[in-house]
């Protein structure tokens, strides 16, 4: 399993399918965009559901995070089933948010994981979310840095400068015959 961190707009998604193309073996793609969109209409715009102020701030409530831990869950029963699946998410909690994943996929460790940090500087990004147009602006500076607060990674890429295939290679590198390597291995974005 691979999960992918980082803030609205960094690259995750475009990472994911270059990951896709790239690694020998099928791997399905999940995020919390997909995650959100099954949500129910009424659970997009309220206290209990998730909220994005006009700013950009993103609160979200009781009832989605009930739905988000049974989604995880899921995932990672389809992990333990034998499908490999890579993760496009955003940590609002930061450690907090990757603690939950932890939990989520055993406190045992059962399940090889490798955690990789998405970075983009906050300006690219806003500059992202403007030419995308489906984000309301704002989201991509204020989570540009939260995310990753207290985060541990096995790998870090940085799109700020760097092409999403170079960040899915340096990903798939770690990647070995279908399972992850744990490496501790940040890549610096001058590289």
């Amino acid at each position: 399993m691979i999960i992918l961190n980082g803030g609205s707009s960094s690259g995750k998604s475009e990472i994911v399918r270059c990951l896709q193309a790239e690694l020998p073996e099928p791997w399905l793609a999940f995020g919390c965009d997909s995650f959100v969109d099954a949500l129910p209409a009424r659970m997009r715009e309220s206290d209990a559901g998730i909220e994005i102020a006009a700013d950009g701030e993103v609160s979200v409530g009781a009832d989605f995070l009930a739905l988000e831990a049974a989604w995880r869950e899921g995932i990672a029963a389809m992990v333990r089933a034998g499908a490999r699946v890579v993760i496009d998410d955003v940590f609002l909690g930061g450690a907090a948010s990757q603690q939950r994943w932890r939990k989520a996929l055993g406190e045992a460790g059962d399940l090889p994981v490798l955690w990789v940090g998405v970075r983009c500087e906050s300006t690219v990004a806003a500059r992202r979310e403007v030419a995308r147009g489906d984000r309301v602006r704002g989201m991509a500076a204020s989570q540009a840095d939260v995310v990753h607060e207290g985060v541990v990674y096995d790998l870090e890429v940085d799109t700020t400068r760097t092409e999403s295939l170079v960040c899915a290679r340096t990903i798939a590198a770690h990647v070995h015959d279908g399972e992850v390597a744990h490496s501790r291995y940040a890549l610096d974005p001058a590289d």
